[in-house]
């Protein structure tokens, strides 16, 4: 592994470091609150490592939740890692351990980026999933190690840190646009965004918009498949 392997992902991942960092001093000193030293937080985000999910156990925690009730609520919030991993199949094929640690590791911007970046030299691809996947993973515990142990020490408004994690969705979307240089998977989404908001409820939203892309995708590629057969057939 070179060293401007290394920077090629480093420079990859610049728009998650700036995101990663404040949501995860965020989630740091909300987990604070809760009165566990702040190594829990560093353990938490090393060990578990999903930032939407980890922000949700706060708020169970605090509740007192029961453990199968935080195993199903878990499981629902992040049933969308199941559709990102089928697309990555293909992408995912090497050694056992590092396929492990690509699997562990893949957050919506990790997946974000692996599914728009081609890696600087076709023998290295691995390599390159491997740094982006590990540098996002770091970003994420310093972020919550900095805010848990800033928060056991200090006072914060918090207010506005929420708006992080849009801004970071949205920086993402224009480098995936440059990488796709197509227009119509994004207004197919956004089309598919408002319909879910406006038919279904906020708390099912993501995985019914899931759902409908992944229907309209294979409506897309049935309607050509004719189409390609009959260019083959004209050939």
């Amino acid at each position: 592994m070179n060293k401007s392997l290394f920077l090629s992902a480093f420079k990859t991942t610049a728009p998650v470091l700036f995101g990663y960092i404040p949501m995860g001093m965020a989630f740091g000193i909300l987990f604070n609150e809760l009165g566990f030293h702040w190594l829990y937080a560093t353990l938490m985000s090393t060990v578990i490592y999903a930032g939407a999910g980890q922000f949700m156990a706060v708020g169970l925690l605090a509740n007192h939740a029961g453990f199968m009730e935080v195993a199903i609520t878990t499981l629902l919030l992040n049933s969308r890692h199941l559709f990102y991993g089928i697309s990555l199949i293909n992408k995912f094929k090497s050694h056992w351990l590092r396929k492990f640690y690509l699997i562990f590791g893949l957050t919506d911007e990790t997946y974000s980026l692996l599914t728009g970046t081609i890696a600087p030299e076709d023998k290295e691809q691995t390599d390159f999933y491997l740094l982006i996947t590990a540098l996002n993973h770091s970003y994420w515990v310093i972020g919550s190690t900095l805010g848990a142990i800033l928060g056991a020490n200090m006072s914060f408004n918090t207010t506005g840190l929420g708006f992080t994690l849009p801004a970071l969705f949205t920086v993402l979307a224009i480098e995936q646009y440059k990488s796709v240089r197509e227009s119509w998977p994004f207004v197919m989404a956004s089309v598919v965004a408002f319909l879910s908001i406006w038919v279904f409820s906020r708390d099912n939203m993501l995985l019914m918009s899931i759902l409908l892309s992944i229907i309209a995708l294979l409506f897309l590629r049935l309607k050509q498949k004719p189409t390609e057969a009959s260019q083959q057939e004209s050939v």
